[in-house]
């Protein structure tokens, strides 16, 4: 009996202690490959420029981001601050043997950056960039910054807080004038894979400086960067939208390159201290998610003592308990179920007697009630097409009504229109006339008796200027003519006037000055022998011709406000809408042309030029 018992206790301690030392091995092997990554970081920063103004952040946000890799766990960070160009590339050079062995190489930058002819570039301290040709001996080229960081074998990473407004660019002068510069630095694609490029602000957009000891980029860097654990791509998220809320949406952090599928993390996460129950806990939860009695007992010959197996206990009472109620339960339950069998055939026979009895009277009033209804649906419908086809006779004995109106109104008022346009022709011949009359006496008042056959001899060569009101008047008489209504025709060139001269001109395709009314204006709408200016209706109404009639609608249709045809909602007849018309302006006779040089026209047998 002991020789069967002991086996088992042994076998439960032996296959505990193998969770416990395979859970620290574990721990110990993901602490010891975070710990095996090498990182390095280059820190940059020029605020000290010895031809521009200086720059107040640069050195204090390099010196800030340095002691953040160092808190970070960083094995080599190199701080450099205001470095010539010589100074700058022998870091950089520097640099790269460094990081020739590591796993993480990063490098920051702070200062003055510019873009020329799509390549970038780190200003060193003693900068002077007169043209553009001087960028590639006194700055330092990106490439090489990256070509310094790519031996590194899981991330290489530049920032780049280098976007800054740069006052060399205003003054540099284009050695080649096709050659560009721009106010941000340039857009870049990294050639190698894993590799991230952070600006301060997208391309070709400019950074600012900040009012307090750190630029917004900087201070957003130094909020995040250090977070334990998180993927750098989702560090540099929140570095953006801090800088986008900072600067009210104005400065806009972006990343360049990309990155695989694993998490990468400048801060590995904190390793959890090691928790002895692990094992317990975890074959507990397990058993709780099955929640059976084999499940528990399985539980218990693993885990004989602790928390975990006085819980399993604990639970296993329980489901022996539920168990016997779950027993005493079902005995009651399949009394009732049978009481309840028998109760339910003897209701549904009394419930299948009533409902044929129900059924047979339902039929017969059905039938009747039926009969009824369809006798009243069937007059309500003759009832109701009674009604609409008097209704539609009345609408098109009103439509024809005012169709035959509208005709009359359109021939009366085309006589009317004709016989103002020859009164006002005839009014302006008269006072052209008058006027003549009026110069020949003054002229034969003001000429002496003595050369009276010189007088004769000028006469019939002298063509007296048409009065610019005539010409207005017969313009007018002339755009009524022709569509284009200019209002009364009094030889008054008001807006109403010049409106009509512009709609003659967008639709005969002419170009008169509408400010004035000339004898070219006139003369080119009195050769016009048709309408130009196109009919307008009135809503509700339609064009016929050169007529407006009413619009007629069909059966079950009405005329709405807006004059469009809707279907009838109501069957009771509705009054008809007012017509309103607009009519075509008659035509006034033209005058000839002519012959002579100039633009002419002729009045009672006289000839005016202008």
């Amino acid at each position: 009996m002991v020789g069967l018992i002991l086996p088992a206790p042994m076998s439960r301690l032996q296959r505990l202690a193998g969770r416990v030392a395979l859970a620290i091995a574990l721990m110990l092997a993901a602490a010891t490959t975070a710990q095996a990554d090498k990182r390095v970081a280059l820190v940059l920063g020029v605020s000290n420029y010895q031809s521009v103004a200086r720059l107040a952040n640069p050195d204090n946000d390099a010196a800030a981001i340095s002691d953040v890799f160092k808190r970070m766990g960083f094995d080599i960070v190199e701080l450099r601050r205001d470095l010539g160009v010589i100074e700058m590339r022998r870091a950089v050079r520097d640099f790269a043997a460094v990081a020739a062995d590591s796993d993480m190489a990063v490098v920051y930058y702070a200062g003055h950056g510019i873009e020329v002819n799509g390549a970038n570039f780190l200003i060193p301290a003693d900068a002077r960039l007169q043209s553009d040709f001087d960028v590639e001996d006194e700055a330092v080229p990106l490439d090489r910054i990256l070509q310094a960081i790519n031996p590194a074998k899981r991330l290489r990473l530049v920032i780049l807080d280098a976007c800054r407004d740069n006052p060399f660019a205003e003054r540099m002068t284009r050695s080649v004038a096709t050659r560009s510069m721009g106010r941000g630095l340039a857009k870049i694609e990294p050639a190698t894979a894993d590799t991230l490029i952070a600006f301060a602000a997208k391309a070709g957009a400019v950074a600012g400086d900040g009012d307090g000891a750190h630029s917004p980029f900087a201070t957003a860097l130094l909020n995040h960067l250090a977070t334990s654990g998180l993927d750098l791509r989702l560090t540099l998220g929140r570095v953006r939208d801090e800088v986008l809320k900072s600067t009210g949406r104005r400065q806009e952090p972006f990343v360049y390159g990309s990155l695989g599928g694993d998490t990468v993390a400048l801060v590995p996460p904190v390793a959890s201290p090691i928790d002895p129950n692990a094992g317990a806990r975890r074959d507990y939860e397990l058993a709780a998610q099955a929640g059976t009695k084999q499940a528990w007992l399985s539980f218990l010959a693993v885990h004989a003592t602790g928390i975990y197996a006085n819980f399993a206990h604990a639970a296993l009472d329980k489901l022996e308990a539920a168990e016997k109620i779950s027993e005493n339960a079902d005995a009651v339950q399949r009394q009732a179920e049978q009481q309840v069998r028998q109760k339910s055939d003897d209701f549904r026979k009394q419930i299948e007697e009533q409902a044929a009895r129900e059924t047979e009277r339902a039929t017969q009033q059905i039938s009747e009630q039926a009969r009824r209804d369809l006798e009243k649906e069937r007059q309500r419908i003759a009832e109701q097409a009674k009604r609409e086809l008097d209704d539609a006779r009345r609408q098109v004995a009103e439509a024809r009504r005012q169709a035959e109106d509208a005709a009359l109104q359109v021939e009366q008022a085309m006589k009317q229109a004709a016989l103002e346009a020859q009164q006002q022709i005839e009014a302006v011949k008269r006072e052209a006339d008058r006027r003549e009359k009026e110069r020949q006496a003054t002229l034969a008042a003001l000429t002496p008796p003595a050369a009276p056959a010189a007088a004769l001899a000028v006469a019939p060569t002298s063509v007296p200027a048409m009065d610019p009101a005539d010409i207005a008047r017969l313009l007018q008489a002339h755009l009524k003519r022709v569509g284009c209504d200019p209002g009364a025709a009094d030889g008054a060139w008001t807006a109403p006037s010049q409106k009509a001269l512009d709609s003659f001109n967008r639709y005969a395709g002419t170009k008169f000055d509408v400010k004035v009314a000339s004898l070219d204006a006139l003369d080119a709408v009195r050769a016009r022998p048709d309408r130009i200016c196109p009919l307008v209706c009135a809503r509700g109404q339609k064009a016929v011709g050169d007529r407006c009639v009413q619009i007629v609608c069909d059966n079950k249709f009405v005329l709405d406000a807006q004059g469009v045809c809707q279907r009838r909602p109501d069957p009771s007849p509705q009054k008809p809408k007012a017509v309103s018309r607009h009519e075509p302006s008659p035509r006034a006779p033209s005058a000839p042309a002519s012959s002579e040089g100039g633009k002419c026209h002729t009045y009672g047998g006289k000839q005016y030029c202008q």
